[in-house]
C-alpha cells in the first residue's frame, strides 16, 4: 500500500472516529441534562425562557404559517381550476399543512430564531467564564441552564404549531375565496371530513421532538464553544445548521413510523375523521 493512500486512509478513519466521539459527547450531555428534571427548575428560571421562547415567537410563526397556506393556495388553484375541482382546493392545503409543512416549517423559524439565540447567549456565558462561575458556586448548569430551555422548547413548540397550522388554513382560505373567488361555502364543506384525528395527534407529538431536537442540539453547541467572538459565532451556525438537518430526519423516521403504526392499528384504513367523509 501507498503512502499517500495509507495517509487518506488513516485520515478517513479519524473523521469517523471523531464523529462518533462527537455523537457520543452529544448523547452523554442530552441524557445527564434530562436527568436533572428529577429537581424542579425554579420559576424564576422558566418564567422568562417561556417567554421568549413562546410569547416572542407568535409574530414569527403566524406570518410563517399564513404565507404557507397561501403560497400553497397560488401553486394549486390552476391545476385545480383545469380540471373544474377549484373547490377542492382545501383539502389539499389543509392535509398538507397540518401534516408536514406546518410543523416542520414552524420548527425551521424557531431553530433559526431560538437555537441560534440559545447558542450564542450559552457561548457567551461559557466564554465570559459565567459557566465556571455557577460552577464554584455549587449550582448544576446543565440544571440551571439547560434544562428549563429543553423543557420551553418542548412545551411550546407544540402550541406555535398549533397556531402556525391556524393561520396556513386561514391564509390559504383567504387567497382561494378572496382573490381567486372560489365560493366559501363550497370551499369549506368540500374541506369537512379529510382532518382525521390521527393527522391531528401526528401534528402535534412531532413538535415535540423538534423541540427537544432543536433545544439540546443548541444548548450542547453553547456550551461546547470556542473562545472568542468567532467561537461564539460559530456555534450559533453550527446550531442552527444541525438543528435544520435534525428536524429533516426526525421527521423522515417519525413519518416512517407513524405511517407503519397507522397500517398496522387500522389495516383497513377506517379511522374516525371530523365531519362527513
Amino acid at each position: 500500500m501507498s503512502e499517500p493512500l495509507r495517509k487518506e486512509i488513516k485520515s478517513a478513519l479519524n473523521k469517523v472516529s471523531q464523529a462518533f466521539a462527537a455523537l457520543g459527547d452529544f448523547t452523554t450531555f442530552s441524557a445527564l441534562s434530562i436527568a436533572t428534571i428529577i429537581k424542579k427548575p425554579s420559576a424564576g428560571t422558566m418564567i422568562p425562557i417561556c417567554f421568549r421562547v413562546g410569547v416572542q415567537s407568535v409574530p414569527v410563526v403566524a406570518i410563517t404559517g399564513m404565507f404557507i397556506g397561501m403560497v400553497m393556495a397560488i401553486q394549486v388553484f390552476s391545476q385545480f381550476q383545469s380540471l373544474g375541482m377549484a373547490t377542492q382546493i382545501g383539502q389539499i392545503i389543509n392535509v398538507s399543512v397540518i401534516k408536514e409543512l406546518g410543523p416542520v416549517l414552524a420548527a425551521t423559524m424557531l431553530a433559526g430564531r431560538i437555537g441560534s439565540s440559545m447558542a450564542a447567549e450559552l457561548a457567551t456565558m461559557r466564554v465570559t467564564e459565567q459557566v465556571d462561575a455557577l460552577i464554584c458556586l455549587g449550582v448544576n448548569p446543565l440544571h440551571y441552564l439547560v434544562l428549563p430551555r429543553v423543557l420551553a422548547c418542548v412545551l411550546l413548540i407544540p402550541i406555535l404549531t398549533v397556531l402556525a397550522n391556524f393561520m396556513g388554513v386561514f391564509g390559504g382560505s383567504m387567497v382561494c375565496t378572496e382573490i381567486f373567488k372560489v365560493d366559501p361555502y363550497h370551499y369549506w364543506q368540500n374541506s369537512r371530513g379529510h382532518i382525521q384525528i390521527w393527522d391531528l395527534s401526528v401534528g402535534l407529538i412531532k413538535p415535540i421532538f423538534f423541540g427537544a431536537a432543536i433545544s439540546l442540539i443548541s444548548c450542547h453547541r453553547g456550551m461546547n464553544s470556542r473562545a472568542g467572538a468567532e467561537g461564539v459565532g460559530k456555534a450559533a451556525t453550527s446550531a442552527f445548521v444541525w438543528s435544520f438537518m435534525s428536524i429533516l430526519v426526525l421527521d423522515f423516521f417519525l413519518a416512517l413510523f407513524f405511517n407503519n403504526l397507522h397500517q398496522a392499528i387500522w389495516p383497513d384504513n377506517s379511522i374516525k375523521t371530523f365531519g362527513p367523509k
